[in-house]
């Protein structure tokens, strides 16, 4: 089929879907909470799921910042509200991780993941001029010097911070976790000489790494990144680490399996549509789309391993 073909066959498939949903759900405008202020990741996916998805939709998705207790005041007023399909969260791994905190009451339990959109996995990534080549160099080093390998997060609870420990605990190695304000502040500590490695998600630091100034040994995910095909996984070394920042839509439990239904309809859409995914790269996001089987069981695995290792870090607050 050629381009102009596939291009009518993309527009009639979009117009079909939404003919077919225009006497139904959504009667209304539909919220899309974020939990965080505007500009970051889970805001960026946010808005780029929101602006895809008005071809498909008869009514406007919009997004909504409600930020502050980590998270926590965005996933309550969702999980409180009425579940009726017109309020809907962006879901992200700290919902697993805060309320172990001891910060906020809501919890992931509350809510329904329909479709997960990206997933970017953690990995241990150093300076280039850095000694280590391989990252059975880096772990033998750091297992020689404990305390003596500093690596840097993007701040306390958050799935680096987390992906470090739990390194940590696998490995038998007592590292120094560095938390910053963020990613972007947790790779210029890297970049600057301020810690030894970080365990930022590879795809916002590859401009880095494909630079020439980072090297990245590891990655925490189920395979290889294709564009680091020589880089291992640290499964393939022994290692059950799979530590990612995904992020997805969910609604709170109860709502409707219209909605439920129609919003998965529109994910797998837009899993298929190339202006999304190329708009999710330049985010420096991965897309990765799953359906709600896999996205609610991918939720619950590393659900059980945060309750296993959060209590371990003292973060209680």
């Amino acid at each position: 089929m050629n381009l102009a073909r596939l291009l009518c066959a993309s527009l009639a498939s979009l117009s079909a879907l939404a003919s077919s949903w225009a006497a139904g759900y959504p009667a209304k405008p539909v919220e899309l909470v974020v939990a965080y202020q505007p500009g970051g990741g889970s805001d960026n996916t946010a808005r780029a799921i929101a602006d895809a998805v008005r071809p498909i939709f008869p009514q406007t998705v919009y997004v909504v910042n409600k930020p502050g207790a980590s998270g926590s005041i965005g996933w309550s007023y969702v999980a409180t509200g009425p579940a009726d399909g017109y309020r809907l969260v962006l879901m992200t791994p700290e919902m697993l991780v805060v309320p172990l905190m001891g910060i906020g009451k809501t919890t992931v339990d509350e809510f329904q993941p329909i479709a997960r959109f990206t997933d970017d996995p953690s990995s241990i990534t150093v300076r280039a001029d850095a000694p280590w080549r391989t990252i059975q160099e880096f772990l033998a080093h750091a297992k020689a010097n404990p305390g003596r390998v500093a690596i840097s997060n993007a701040g306390n609870g958050t799935v680096p911070h987390m992906a470090a420990a739990a390194l940590g605990e696998s490995a038998g190695i007592a590292f120094t976790h560095v938390p910053y304000q963020g990613s972007a502040p947790a790779i210029m500590g890297l970049l600057s000489g301020d810690v030894q490695a970080t365990t930022v998600a590879y795809a916002e630091l590859r401009q880095h790494v494909e630079a020439g100034k980072l090297r990245t040994l590891a990655v925490m995910s189920e395979k290889r990144i294709e564009t680091l095909g020589q880089v291992p996984t640290f499964k393939e070394l022994g290692h059950d680490l799979l530590f990612s920042v995904w992020r997805g839509v969910g609604v709170p439990r109860g709502t409707p399996a219209e909605a439920v239904e129609k919003w998965r309809a529109a994910a797998r859409t837009l899993s298929q549509s190339t202006e999304f995914q190329t708009t999710m790269r330049k985010q420096n996001l991965t897309p990765a789309y799953a359906d709600l089987a896999e996205f609610s069981s991918d939720v619950a695995r590393q659900g059980q391993a945060f309750k296993t290792l959060v209590p371990k870090l003292n973060l209680k607050q």
